[in-house]
């Protein structure tokens, strides 16, 4: 008795990871976050306080680290996220969602409901 081999397998593997990473959730939501939400992320992280240096090494309104504020083009807008004004700081922090998710801002982010448990 002879065995065909056939590539239907590989087919259909072929066929199947993009479809179903077309239907894979995103990280991020596709339209910017509105402001109300940056405002209760910010009322968690820093008091509210856009120009927030705390010593802790996060800093402005939504306590972004320097690597990664300068990873996510904050240096268009200044050399750290508290020396950069509240829009600004905004503008950074929807790069950072796109890359990173809510997770960049965790426990706060799951405080104000963005982020599920």
């Amino acid at each position: 008795m002879r065995t065909r081999v056939t590539n239907r397998p590989l087919l259909v593997a072929a066929l199947l990871i993009p479809a179903l990473a077309a239907l894979a959730p995103t990280r991020a939501p596709a339209l910017p976050t509105p402001d109300a939400t940056w405002d209760r992320l910010a009322q968690c992280e820093s008091d509210g306080d856009w120009h927030a240096d705390t010593g802790n090494g996060f800093y402005g309104g939504l306590q972004i680290w320097p690597p990664t504020w300068r990873e996510a083009g904050g240096l268009q807008y200044a050399e750290r996220p508290d020396l950069a004004p509240r829009r600004q700081q905004i503008a950074v922090a929807e790069e950072i969602l796109r890359r990173q998710g809510w997770e960049a801002w965790g426990a706060c982010a799951r405080l104000i409901g963005v982020l599920k448990r």
